[in-house]
């Protein structure tokens, strides 16, 4: 039988491995403090987002704030906003754009095709991540669709194929309608009112043009609806187009004229029905370039995204009011119904 140890040996024993023990941790742990302190910071990504009404008003901010924080960015650590706002004076973006500018960010997001051409006057170098309704080629801002070649990329809501489509819907719900006032802007660079008159000639059809360049256009372009007896409107959506919205409405109702719109809440505010891309889809989109230019992608080499995704909305309410009813083929598509 092995003698035993004094106890005493063995508390001295056990107290030297825990000794060393604890000297090995410590180091350890001191290493790893001091490796990690070494690590430099995340990199806080700046971005500059030029608006022509204010971040409150525009629902696109939310949409893009809360799409970057899905992909992992976390404003006030690895994410910086700044944002300038023209409060509806467009007068006053070149020298918002200029500003941002100054401020060096990693890349500029613009909101509107009126909006952003004060952003690429300011800049040929700082990327520019835009959000349009307009077409990017005639606008100016890129070579091409497919390849713009410049400091600019983005998502554009303009398609050949939807003004048709929206006379086509147009001519299911009130099939007897022959004479289309078409409410748009000229100087904004889209093809609608080419396709809508194109689309029109197919579907027996003869479209009117109301322009207007300047809210003071609207009064004479609905009197010219009225003594050209138009059968109905369609609205072309712009900046100048969408602040008359509820004029456009107010005026439709008035004269018992069925009003068409595109993209944004036309029907949900009086129109007999919308079809358009959906504005928060193509929000969601550009948020995927911002991040992948942030992560060094080129915007020259990221084509100009076109809508995939399209909403129709009916409201059987105000068809209801004009004597029309919504057919089912319609309806059975819809996205959205308002009673």
């Amino acid at each position: 039988m092995a003698p035993s140890v004094p106890r005493s040996i063995r508390v001295t024993r056990w107290r030297r491995r825990f000794t060393a023990t604890s000297a090995v941790t410590a180091a350890l742990v001191l290493a790893w403090i001091l490796a990690a302190a070494a690590q430099p910071a995340p990199k806080t990504a700046r971005i500059g987002v030029l608006l022509y009404s204010n971040p409150e008003a525009d629902p696109t901010v939310a949409t893009l704030r809360q799409g970057l924080r899905g992909l992992g960015y976390r404003e006030g650590q690895t994410l910086a906003i700044d944002y300038r706002a023209a409060e509806g004076h467009p007068e006053r973006l070149p020298a918002l754009a200029a500003e941002l500018v100054r401020l060096k960010p990693d890349l500029l997001v613009a909101i509107g095709g009126d909006v952003t051409p004060a952003a690429q006057q300011a800049t040929a170098t700082i990327p520019i991540v835009a959000w349009v309704s307009n077409d990017p080629v005639q606008a100016g801002f890129a070579a091409s669709i497919p390849r713009p070649g410049r400091n600019i990329t983005g998502v554009t809501l303009i398609l050949d194929t939807l003004a048709g489509k929206r006379l086509a819907l147009l001519k299911e719900v009130a099939p007897r309608v022959t004479r289309v006032g078409i409410v748009w802007n000229p100087e904004h660079a889209d093809p609608e009112f080419r396709e809508c008159r194109r689309a029109a000639q197919a579907l027996g059809m003869t479209v009117q043009s109301l322009e207007v360049h300047k809210a003071a256009d609207f009064d004479a372009a609905l009197q010219v609806a009225i003594r050209e007896h138009s059968e109905t409107l369609v609205a072309v959506s712009s900046r100048l187009v969408t602040l008359h919205r509820k004029r456009l409405i107010d005026f439709a109702a008035q004269n018992r004229i069925p009003l068409v719109g595109d993209w944004g809440p036309w029907a949900e505010n009086g129109a007999l029905l919308a079809y358009g891309p959906s504005p928060t889809e193509m929000t969601e989109r550009m948020v995927s370039y911002v991040d992948r230019v942030l992560k060094g992608a080129r915007p020259g080499d990221l084509p100009f995204l076109q809508p995939t995704r399209f909403d129709l909305t009916v409201n059987t309410g105000v068809a209801r009011s004009l004597g029309l009813t919504i057919p089912e083929s319609v309806l059975v598509r819809a996205d959205r119904v308002i009673q």
